[in-house]
């Protein structure tokens, strides 16, 4: 991206503190960031949650509640915008500077048409009549790829997918072509595919308006792709900032160093991952001297005395880091596992002939089909969803099976067939031999123990009137486990899963995610399972913690000679974690096969944009792949397609000759079971 000399947007000392409620002190979420942005540059902010990413880019933008002090100085072009009048700022808002949020369907008002909504943001700052503003809207929804964008200005937010919902939101944010974009976590909740367009539509609206862009993520992968330059914030304040490459290769804070090894990457594989120890302080309580001194393996007693400068050079270009060993780590550019020790996992068992290993779950065929009802008070049936339409999962003793796929490809409700224990609508299951057909209530109660579930949000899986004791106790009493046995095993759980024994008389709200995350696994591992099932478990958590937990997970397999069926839509993370990987589209398994040989030479060409899509944290390797993007959304599930449900989006379909098209249009492919690696597809 080219960008000019004359900064558009600096920031300088910019501080936000929230009034406390009552009997608590005001928190300072930002402390002292400075920021310059120039035209058609694109700047990165990455950090974990709570370290005032966000917060700033509202700050920016002038979004903050009435609870918030704003301090410092934002400056557009040399105008000063802390302290602005509303009405000035109502005037910049959506024009020089406009705003991509991350949930776009709590962004959209529900129930006003996107093609209104669109030409709203047209009409607040230029004078154009109705007309005109919804031709405008239309060439917006056309640029940023909503097919039959006539259509679409009618419709409904609610009525678009997710990724369809945050291209339009960017639609509008570029309406009146701003000088500056701010993006907050713009593809957090999408899929990778999804993902992919969307970043692909922020880089033309950024091509086609001249704009600077502020990417505000989590994901060092999307920031590696995306991002000039990238800050990196910890405890409310920028600790290291560099041109991209620069700081990905030799990083010069010890957190940035952490956040670079605690990732797992799409071209590596196993091994443990390097956890950066403890948790982030709590801005109302700062420790004295480096924030982050109380989790730094660098840090020494002269750490601990004041916090050090953003420092490293002059000019905006300049690599700055705030630490006292930034020197150190740039003359000796160490790995992440050389200075953060690295947890010794459990040797994994020598190589085994699979078909020796005893079974575990065994899907064939699985299908399950939604009525659609139409009518008020008589309800009738005018259509089916197929949700599920030809599922094969096979896991054997001791091994991980990743499952992934987009959103609406049928992987929760293959789960929940799966942990029904009854008789599937059609095809057949298998956990542990027996089938859930033929099962009597009693026999289903006892196999239950053997099949346990970790959900997603470990908040909202765990009662929070309950003590963590108690909690993990249930499953026990489910299975009416002598009283003796469950008080034993209460302090045992905890342990295993790097908890204290002694907070079992605490509440969930008194653990961060991540440790909430290992409490769930605790009460899942309680009637000693032989099959995890692993629901997005780390999707929800923070890069750092996320390690840690992914780490527990290798140990507690490689232990309890565990089973597992991880479901992802994080395919960094099956290729770290599985053995074996299973993708599904459109309800169907379209590949399977071991997860080096899947992941290294893909036969569907749906797994191939699958991996194509996923960014490395590595901008040199990131910028050297070749990218798939497939149009559009996946079909409707309402409609049972014939022949190939994927050739709509198929990048290899329109280069097939007439009979090759006429096979794919007239027959399903389907997986061979026979062989270790199959897929549905009749040319990969």
């Amino acid at each position: 991206m080219t960008t000019t000399a004359t900064p558009l947007l600096t920031v300088r000392d910019l501080r936000v503190e929230f009034a406390g409620g009552r009997a608590k002190a005001a928190a300072t979420a930002v402390r002292g960031v400075d920021l310059t942005l120039r035209q058609g540059e694109t700047l990165g902010i990455v950090g974990e949650s709570g370290s005032g990413k966000s917060v700033t880019a509202l700050a920016v933008l002038g979004l903050l509640p009435g609870t918030a002090t704003v301090r410092g100085s934002v400056a557009l072009d040399g105008r000063e915008l802390v302290g602005l009048p509303a009405g000035e700022l109502a005037k910049i808002r959506g024009d020089r500077i406009a705003m991509v949020f991350q949930d776009p369907l709590s962004a959209f008002t529900p129930v006003y048409r996107i093609g209104d909504q669109i030409a709203e943001a047209v009409r607040a700052h230029h004078r154009v009549d109705k007309a005109a503003a919804r031709r405008r809207a239309a060439e917006l929804l056309d640029l940023v790829g909503i097919p039959d964008p006539q259509r679409a200005l009618d419709a409904f937010p609610h009525e678009f997918s997710g990724g369809m919902r945050q291209r339009a939101m960017i639609a509008m944010a570029v309406a009146n072509e701003p000088d500056v974009l701010l993006a907050d976590e713009p593809t957090t909740a999408l899929d990778v595919t999804i993902q992919a367009q969307v970043l692909d539509v922020l880089r033309t609206a950024q091509r086609e308006t001249g704009a600077a862009l502020v990417l505000v993520s989590h994901d060092l992968g999307v920031v590696a792709q995306m991002a000039d330059r990238v800050a990196v914030m910890y405890a409310g304040r920028v600790v290291e900032t560099a041109p991209v490459d620069e700081l990905f290769s030799a990083p010069r804070h010890p957190y940035t160093l952490g956040l670079i090894g605690a990732v797992p990457r799409l071209d590596r594989t196993g091994g443990p991952l390097v956890p950066i120890p403890g948790q982030p302080p709590a801005l109302s309580d700062l420790p004295p001297g480096c924030p982050f001194a109380p989790r730094c393996p660098l840090a020494g007693p002269d750490c601990l005395t004041a916090e050090p400068p953003l420092a490293g050079g002059a000019g905006d270009g300049a690599h700055l880091a705030a630490c006292l060993r930034a020197d150190r780590l740039a003359a000796d550019r160490p790995a992440p596992a050389e200075v953060y020790p690295v947890p010794q996992l459990p040797p994994v068992g020598g190589a085994v002939d699979r078909a020796e290993l005893p079974p575990v779950l065994k899907v064939s065929g699985l299908a399950k089909t939604f009525p659609v009802l139409k009518g008020t008070v008589v309800k009738r049936r005018v259509g089916e969803v197929y949700a599920v339409d030809g599922v094969h999962l096979d896991i054997r003793r001791g091994e991980t099976l990743g499952l992934v796929g987009e959103s609406g490809s049928g992987k929760s409700t293959t789960l929940f067939e799966v942990l029904g224990l009854a008789k599937p609508q059609r095809g057949r299951i298998e956990i542990l031999g027996q089938d859930t057909a033929t099962l009597s209530r009693a026999a289903a109660h006892r196999l239950r123990a053997q099949l346990q579930i970790v959900f997603q949000d470990p908040m909202a899986s765990l009662d929070p009137r309950m003590p963590v004791g108690d909690i993990i106790a249930e499953p026990l009493q489910a299975q009416r486990a002598a009283r003796e046995r469950i008080a034993a095993r209460i302090p045992e759980l905890l342990t295993q899963v790097g908890l204290d024994p002694e907070h079992a008389a605490r509440y969930p709200h008194e653990f961060s995610g991540g440790q909430r995350q290992r409490i769930s696994i605790a009460r899942a591992l309680a009637v000693s399972p032989q099959l995890l099932v692993l629901d997005e478990p780390v999707s929800a958590l923070d890069v750092s913690i996320q390690a840690g937990v992914l780490n527990l997970l290798q140990e507690l397999k490689a232990t309890l000679d565990l089973s597992y069926l991880f479901v992802s839509h994080d395919l960094s993370v099956i290729r770290h974690l599985a053995d074996r990987v299973s993708v599904m589209y459109l309800g169907r398994t379209v590949e399977q096969g071991p997860v080096d040989a899947v992941f290294t030479t893909p036969r569907h060409p749906y797994t191939r944009a699958l991996l194509s899509a996923v960014p490395l944290p590595d901008p040199v390797a990131e910028r050297a792949r070749t990218r798939v993007l497939l149009p559009g959304d996946p079909p409707s599930p309402t409609s049972r397609p014939t022949g190939c449900a994927f050739r709509t989006r198929c990048p290899l379909y329109p280069e097939l000759g007439e009979d090759q098209r006429a096979r794919c249009e007239g027959e399903a492919p389907a997986v061979d079971l026979t062989e270790d690696h199959g897929a549905a597809c009749h040319w990969g």
